[in-house]
């Protein structure tokens, strides 16, 4: 075993001598593995996306495992040259690392190590919608480092991996295809309850998009609070990516039929107040009058108009 000094001076003598081609080889197979990874992950997704719901699911289902393996290919034949290059002095470079890593790219390391949880653990999946942080959407790539998802709004967004750690993950639909959406209507306190329930039923079990079965039932609820009515719906669509689709549907349909039997939206009063600056002279000496009479301008300046309402 070596140490000290004597340690580096061996360690430096054997990086000399690794020569160029060691070094290329090195690098052409991560490189290759690269390659191969995005060639074999854009082969899989474009056949899921010629399959059935349940077939695209399942297939992407093993996209991660299958880039990761050859990842973990890849960096065998490294460090097997690794080895074989160094021996005795593999004990100090291991520290150099391990240095390199907590003072360098400990955030990479990071990223990578939640990488493989998320592959073997899954929390998630490709294809799952999922909210991590502050985002929403369908995760269309788990890769070494980040993991990507498309939002409602077609943003890509890359998510480092070691999220995972951090934030809590929530995945609507778990590897399914099917996914429950959750459909909140507000109605006016006065109106019928019994008949917006019916309509709101009516209008989820004949959308297109909902999917129904003994384990997936519909669920309605509604709860009275103090100035308008929630009403709730709780139904699984066929495909996780009609969710949207489906809550428009219901929405639209449900929303005729209400105004068709009188039901309203609830209305918001508010106050009606004057521009800031009102009644306020410009002139020094006026503004430096008594106490009551600026007592008397403020509320002036604050006359509430409660006869407007608005409606939403």
């Amino acid at each position: 075993m070596v140490n000290g000094d004597s340690g580096s001076q061996q360690l430096l003598e054997t990086l000399r001598s690794i020569d160029t081609q060691t070094i290329v080889t090195m690098f052409l197979i991560l490189v290759a593995a690269y390659v191969l990874g995005r060639v074999i992950t854009a082969l899989l997704s474009k056949l899921s996306e010629k399959m059935s719901r349940e077939g695209r699911i399942k297939v992407k289902m093993i996209i991660p495992a299958v880039k990761f393996g050859i990842y973990v290919l890849a960096f065998y034949y490294i460090l097997r040259e690794i080895f074989s290059i160094f021996g005795p002095e593999l004990l100090l470079l291991t520290g150099l690392l391990g240095a390199a890593i907590g003072f360098g790219v400990k955030d990479l390391f990071a990223d990578m190590i939640g990488g493989l949880v998320i592959t073997f653990e899954k929390p998630y999946q490709i294809g799952d919608k999922i909210s991590i942080g502050d985002y929403y959407g369908e995760v269309t790539d788990i890769g070494l480092r980040a993991t990507k998802l498309v939002t409602p709004d077609d943003n890509t967004v890359t998510a480092p991996n070691s999220l995972i750690f951090n934030e809590t993950v929530a995945s609507g639909n778990y590897g399914a295809s099917e996914m429950m959406v959750v459909i909140d209507l507000y109605i006016a306190s006065e109106s019928n309850v019994e008949t917006a329930m019916r309509i709101l039923r009516e209008a989820v079990v004949s959308s297109k998009y909902v999917y129904i079965s003994g384990s997936s039932p519909v669920i309605l609820l509604h709860k009275a609070l103090p100035f308008y009515t929630r009403l709730r719906a709780k139904a699984y669509v066929n495909d996780l990516r009609d969710e949207f689709k489906f809550e428009s549907d219901v929405h639209t349909r449900a929303w005729i039929e209400f105004l068709k039997n009188g039901i309203r939206a609830p209305q918001l009063h508010i106050l009606n107040l004057p521009p800031v600056g009102e009644n306020r002279e410009s002139d020094a000496p006026t503004r430096r009058n008594t106490r009551s009479n600026a007592g008397a301008r403020r509320d002036s300046e604050f006359n509430v108009d409660f006869s407007k309402n608005f409606e939403f």
